[in-house]
């Protein structure tokens, strides 16, 4: 599996042609047969700079993803979008890499 966390500063001028582009890209990208999740979020602080967190089954389907025509058009129109070059974090994480959360013991239905 493949996580990959990419943090984005939005121009201000571009924020409705952005978020209109990124749902876009998210529904296509979220088909893909290789795709475990897709998200992006906004900073509760700064109303410009936005988080994508997308899960690949592997690097494969990562690097099929990226291939796609949807994916090649997207990385263009981010670049009019962005006030910077994004920064991107990419982890290999062994098998399905969830594990339980030993903090939490759910309590539903009480």
């Amino acid at each position: 599996m493949i996580l990959i966390v990419i943090q984005l500063q939005i121009r201000p001028d571009r924020r409705d042609e952005w978020r209109t582009g990124i749902a876009e890209y998210t529904a296509k990208v979220r088909s893909e047969p290789g795709n475990v999740s897709f998200d992006y979020y906004q900073h509760g602080d700064d109303p410009d700079e936005f988080a994508v967190i997308e899960v690949f089954r592997d690097g494969d389907a990562g690097g099929e993803h990226v291939k796609t025509p949807y994916a090649q058009q997207f990385f263009v129109d981010l670049g009019r979008w962005v006030t910077k070059k994004p920064s991107l974090n990419y982890q290999e994480l062994p098998g399905d890499a969830w594990v339980e959360m030993g903090e939490v013991t759910p309590t539903w239905p009480a």
